[in-house]
């Protein structure tokens, strides 16, 4: 991965990103939970629910961390997953506006905390899910409450870890029919993030630091 000036940094990642206003996502280039495997496995007349997700990089003295949580036991999909805090776009609403809004009703992120940047690549779920990530920088000071309705845990794991290629996993699993399926994987302090976060991470680092990037 590429070193930038930490004074840089900032408007470089601001710089590889599509402005707010780019566009209906699903019009554009996307990633997918399909991409790993071998011959794709997305059904073409599925219909997709727009979403949106905060990526959140906290200025930490360190550098950027990233906010992510742990889903509500309690929740009947995707239980006690790792995720970004996001969810479905209501009818009139931006993809930033979603993930401001979920943002502060998930984990009680106050959106005067938080400076957008611009949005990274769209990225399909196996859910029937169209997710915009929204990628804003947030400054410190701001004090989190966990939404225990969907919620279990709130923490952050450092954006060098998440952007260095050598941490992404790739992991397969055989569905109950027989299917096998692959997917991205980061395993930080015992936190495995995979599925559609860490597909939306990975899909962050080629923007930034792939191979098309000068």
């Amino acid at each position: 991965m590429s070193v930038r000036p930490s004074e840089d940094l900032r408007a470089w990642i601001a710089g590889h990103l599509d402005p707010l206003e780019a566009g209906d996502a699903a019009k554009a280039e996307t990633r997918s939970d399909f991409d790993l495997t071998p011959g794709g496995w997305a059904p073409a007349d599925q219909p997709l629910t727009p979403a949106a997700v905060l990526v959140g990089l906290v200025e930490r003295p360190e550098g950027y961390s990233v906010l992510l949580t742990r889903r509500s036991d309690t929740l009947r999909r995707h239980t006690g997953q790792i995720a970004l805090p996001g969810g479905r776009q209501d009818p009139g609403e931006t993809p930033w506006q979603t993930a401001l809004r979920e943002a502060e009703e998930e984990i009680g992120l106050n959106p005067s905390y938080v400076s957008l940047a611009g949005l990274s690549t769209p990225y399909r779920t196996g859910t029937g899910y169209l997710i915009t990530p929204v990628v804003g920088f947030v400054r410190p000071g701001f004090t989190l409450t966990a939404n225990p309705d969907e919620v279990a845990d709130i923490f952050e794991t450092p954006f060098g870890f998440l952007m260095d290629p050598g941490n992404h996993e790739e992991h397969e699993r055989e569905l109950p029919t027989g299917e096998k399926r692959r997917f991205y994987a980061m395993t930080h302090e015992n936190r495995f993030i995979w599925g559609a976060t860490a597909g939306v991470l990975r899909a962050l680092y080629d923007r930034l630091y792939g191979a098309a990037v000068a």
